[in-house]
């Protein structure tokens, strides 16, 4: 399911346009990616969980040459599926 394909269930869902729900759908990534950016989560109980983790830098490998190449410290997104969305799967 491609982002158009999902507004377009969700305003059959919610009885609304496809417009009001591609308008919701940004609002509530662009709510998420800013709390993360602060580095705050954001949990929805029954669904789940988003965090930032930390990756320490390191040492990686240029896959042509196979010299050594420094690879530096980043912040990652982490989703963490809760419970009812994981029993809802099985």
């Amino acid at each position: 399911m491609n982002k158009s394909e999902l507004i377009e269930r969700m305003a059959n869902q919610a009885g609304i346009s496809k417009t009001a729900a591609g308008t919701a759908l940004d609002a509530a990534t662009e709510a998420i990616k800013s709390t993360l950016k602060k580095g705050g989560a954001v949990t929805l109980v029954g669904f789940g969980s988003f965090t930032v983790t930390k990756r320490a830098a390191r040492t990686g490998r240029n896959p042509r040459t196979g010299d050594p190449v420094q690879i530096q410290a980043s912040k990652a997104p982490k989703f963490s599926a809760g419970k009812a969305f994981k029993d809802a799967l099985n």
